[in-house]
């Protein structure tokens, strides 16, 4: 006990003079936290007894996040993600597991059932890492982080087949179709269970936390949600944050969603700061050294040849800028692809060498991810041009004074411009997703622009504090919140107009200060109920 308390001091000490000192020249916290990890394993030797104390306390940081990002992703914004996870995803996995494996056993001279294990591990990325800076940066619902987010959720899916692959591999008794039977039969019992209880349950048990004003219970009603959700997944062979993961869907269509999300964030990333402080720690200094010139190669190539997939896949399915920006995203090997070595060597699936060269060789990647998306959009422009069109549209925009902004343009964006259009009044359009912008501008619109609206500097230079009225009529939840707050922090006085699906919603967007907001779901209602009545006036 002494032990592992002493090894947590130290571990906050360094990770925090290394966070300070990385944060003034702009260095990413988790490159602070494996550094920390790395120093202690190489300068203490007691690290060894309290690692897998460290790694057990480490692997709720993914727990967290996975159930943080399961909140922004309810069952109905999974349903319309399913091209992403299932095909994008399904694709990458498959072709660049096949693509490893082939290499592994033809290149390597690996054994066949090494290399299977070998190939499968590497076509796993990072969810930890990436969907981290994704979230820092407020990309996850732009187009590559979408794709992204799409892949990786479709690879943690894939963790457990390639788990259970490992076990056959080892096993004398059991057979394939047994183990399969298994598994699909504990898939269906979990999602059974956890979606009953999102659906029946849960809503009415916060109700019920929340009748007691007490914010400590409702932490502790959280944090027993991800906890039982997790335990759940794990008691029928899943991996901890697929069922946290859903247990984040289930919350996600409760109207306790965003309090949930900012009472978690804490407890998320100080956890994570231990899951990177336990990377940093499976770096031996010794192998490092010795096998230095192999596993240089390998980080190499395994990067390129990843990232040529990625963006070969995509390629066929999304814009050429998107798909080489999701590639940039995932090229590293992920944290899940360390738990499959380790069970890999523990069955002499993989010799010691090879498992170290292995540790090593993804922990560097892992460490040169937040510099990659960091700089994305500067590596991404080296690569490939935005349209040159819609940028020197955006930068040259005249200084508007005056006009209506319409965030969004769906349908009701749509006939909003068609209004404004005839009645001549000076508005612009600001759309995000590059071929609806495209094919106005062919039809002949000049007032669109290709923009985040949810970006503040994006609000800024459309010139939001001297607009008659900002229209936010976006589909996506999330950006509308974004976009709203943004605007809220210009100035609460603004003209703006947001509409919003329900109730739970219209609240959080009213909290921020903004004054006109039409709820759609009331609004048809009121509408039928005034056409029921007036049908009612004229039968008698």
């Amino acid at each position: 006990m002494e032990n592992a308390l002493l090894i947590l001091i130290i571990t906050i000490s360094i990770s925090t003079v290394l966070n300070v000192f990385l944060k003034r020249y702009d260095i990413p916290t988790v490159i602070g936290y494996v550094l920390a990890g790395f120093a202690i394993s190489s300068i203490f030797h007691f690290a060894e007894d309290s690692k897998e104390m460290l790694s057990h306390l480490a692997e709720f940081g993914i727990v967290f996040l996975m159930f943080t990002i399961g909140l922004e992703f309810s069952v109905n914004h999974l349903k319309k993600m399913k091209k992403e996870v299932f095909i994008y995803g399904g694709l990458q996995v498959i072709l660049s597991g096949l693509f490893f494996t082939a290499l592994a056993l033809y290149v390597f001279d690996l054994e066949i059932k090494s290399a299977i294990v070998v190939g499968s591990a590497l076509a796993l990325s990072s969810t930890a890492i990436v969907l981290k800076i994704l979230n820092e940066n407020n990309q996850i619902h732009s187009g590559y982080g979408r794709t992204t987010l799409g892949i990786l959720l479709f690879q943690d899916l894939a963790v457990i087949p390639i788990l259970l692959m490992v076990s056959f591999f080892t096993s004398e008794t059991e057979s394939v179709s047994v183990l399969l039977l298994e598994t699909f039969v504990s898939a269906i019992v979990v999602f059974l269970i956890l979606f009953i209880i999102g659906k029946y349950i849960l809503e009415h048990f916060f109700n019920w936390i929340m009748s007691t004003g007490s914010e400590e219970i409702f932490l502790v009603a959280v944090l027993l949600t991800v906890m039982a959700a997790s335990f759940l997944a794990h008691i029928f062979g899943f991996t901890y944050s697929l069922g946290a993961f859903i247990g984040g869907m289930m919350i996600a269509e409760t109207k306790y969603r965003y309090r949930i999300e900012s009472d978690l964030i804490p407890f998320r990333d100080i956890l994570l700061g231990v899951f990177f402080v336990t990377v940093g720690m499976l770096i031996d200094w010794h192998s490092l050294a010795y096998y230095g010139h192999i596993i240089l190669g390998l980080l190499v190539g395994i990067i390129l040849l990843k990232g040529f997939l990625i963006f070969g896949i995509l390629r066929f399915f999304v814009q050429k800028r998107t798909a080489l920006k999701t590639a940039l995203a995932l090229f590293q090997v992920g944290e899940f692809s360390l738990a499959i070595f380790a069970l890999a060597y523990a069955n002499h699936l993989i010799s010691d060498e090879l498992n170290q060269i292995m540790i090593i060789t993804i922990v560097l990647s892992m460490i040169m991810t937040p510099f990659v998306l960091k700089n994305i959009k500067k590596i991404a422009d080296l690569m490939t041009k935005e349209p040159t069109v819609l940028r020197e549209r955006a930068l040259k925009v005249d200084q508007y004074q005056d006009h209506i902004i319409v965030c969004g343009y769906g349908p009701v964006g749509q006939k909003l411009v068609k209004t404004f259009r005839e009645r001549k009044l000076l508005y612009i359009i600001l759309e995000h997703d590059m071929k609806i912008v495209d094919a106005e501008i062919a039809k002949g619109e000049e007032a669109i622009y290709f923009a985040n609206a949810a970006q503040k500097m994006v609000l800024s230079h459309f010139n939001v504090s001297d607009c008659t009225a900002i229209i936010v009529t976006i589909e996506n939840e999330i950006q509308r919140q974004l976009i709203c707050e943004n605007i809220a922090s210009f100035d609460p006085e603004i003209n703006s107009i947001v509409k919003v699906n329900n109730s739970a919603e219209e609240e959080v967007i009213e909290s921020l200060g903004i004054k006109h907001i039409i709820n759609g779901r009331d609004t048809i209602a009121n509408m039928l109920a005034e056409e029921a009545l007036a049908c009612h006036l004229n039968l008698k």
